[in-house]
């Protein structure tokens, strides 16, 4: 029989691994190996056994060790992280070796449901219409509009990673047409600009790298269809802000979802506050409250695998660090 391995959990901060796996899963995990009950934080690594570890388990607060530390993490194998994004840290584990798991497609689901309940009320016009329908002064065409409704609409997904992947899959039986235009470094088959231009919904699933910052601007807004919507889910960063604002000042028929912006929350002044066509939410199309467990159990089920010897099902790669989202 294999002997038991030695687990750990790093995070920056011990409430996010309690609200991430909770007793139950804690437990379940202590079952499967050698468990370290205590969290090992930035503060207190230095005096942890890291020579002793086999295997890490971490969610949102993940931090990269310096170089003394890795070197004596020398038996460390695989990291188990209950959360979607690695860039922040990935590179430094698979650069020595480590296998690096993440609950990416986990935390997609809730994402991908977010935007297409939007993409639904949104092809509707349900987001013009309930804000011209309570309006103080509104003519009879504001009280009577409609949107087209889903049939034959067509949808704009930026970015081909799980969650748009996702979204795709929901939107079949919708009877619309769906692009999906991929990030910078993948091929495109359609570009931005037909996307913005052709499309009753463009909903934004980029990745979060450096050369997507901006990329969303003012002339792809300007050329949106009549009573367009716009989702962004992605990151904030990635949109032009000074230029949407200025389009949606121009374009009252146009409407913009908002789950986040750059900065986020958006700054005190900020016009997307008093925009009537904004719509903000604060980074909520993610994993929450009991969704996050959904990470944690994806986790737990790929370290029965690894024991097992089964093949990861949602190893990150260098590759997918590039397209991810």
């Amino acid at each position: 029989m294999m002997q038991k391995l030695n687990i750990a959990f790093f995070c920056q901060n011990k409430k996010n691994i309690d609200y991430v796996f909770g007793e139950k899963r804690l437990s379940e995990i202590a079952q499967l190996g050698n468990l370290n009950t205590t969290v090992i934080q930035p503060e207190n690594i230095d005096n942890a056994a890291l020579e002793e570890i086999d295997i890490l388990f971490s969610t949102w607060g993940m931090f990269v060790p310096t170089d003394e530390q890795f070197k004596r993490l020398k038996r460390l194998k695989v990291l188990f992280y209950a959360a979607g994004a690695t860039d922040p840290f990935c590179r430094p584990f698979l650069e020595r070796g480590v296998h690096v798991i993440s609950a990416w497609r986990a935390n997609s689901i809730p994402v991908a449901e977010y935007c297409f309940s939007q993409i639904i009320l949104g092809l509707k016009n349900y987001f013009q219409i309930a804000r011209n329908y309570t309006a103080k002064e509104r003519t009879a065409e504001m009280k009577t509009k409609i949107g087209r409704g889903c049939y034959g609409a067509r949808v704009a997904l930026i970015g081909a990673g799980a969650i748009a992947t996702k979204v795709q899959e929901l939107l079949k039986n919708c009877h619309v047409e769906t692009l999906v235009i991929p990030s910078r470094k993948e091929r495109r088959t359609v570009d931005l600009d037909t996307a913005f231009a052709t499309s009753q919904i463009v909903s934004n699933h980029l990745p979060d790298r450096e050369d997507n910052t901006g990329i969303l601007n003012g002339k792809l807004f300007r050329s949106m269809q009549k009573d367009a919507v716009f989702i962004n889910t992605g990151r904030g960063r990635q949109v032009n802000e000074p230029e949407l604002i200025e389009v949606l000042k121009e374009r009252p028929d146009l409407s913009a979802l908002l789950d986040v912006t750059f900065p986020e929350p958006p700054d005190e002044n900020s016009e997307l506050y008093t925009l009537p066509n904004v719509f903000l939410t604060p980074h909520i199309a993610g994993s929450l409250n009991d969704e996050v467990k959904r990470m944690a159990d994806f986790m737990i089920l790929e370290f029965k695998n690894y024991l097992a010897q089964k093949p990861f099902q949602y190893e990150v790669t260098e590759k997918m660090l590039l397209t991810s989202q």
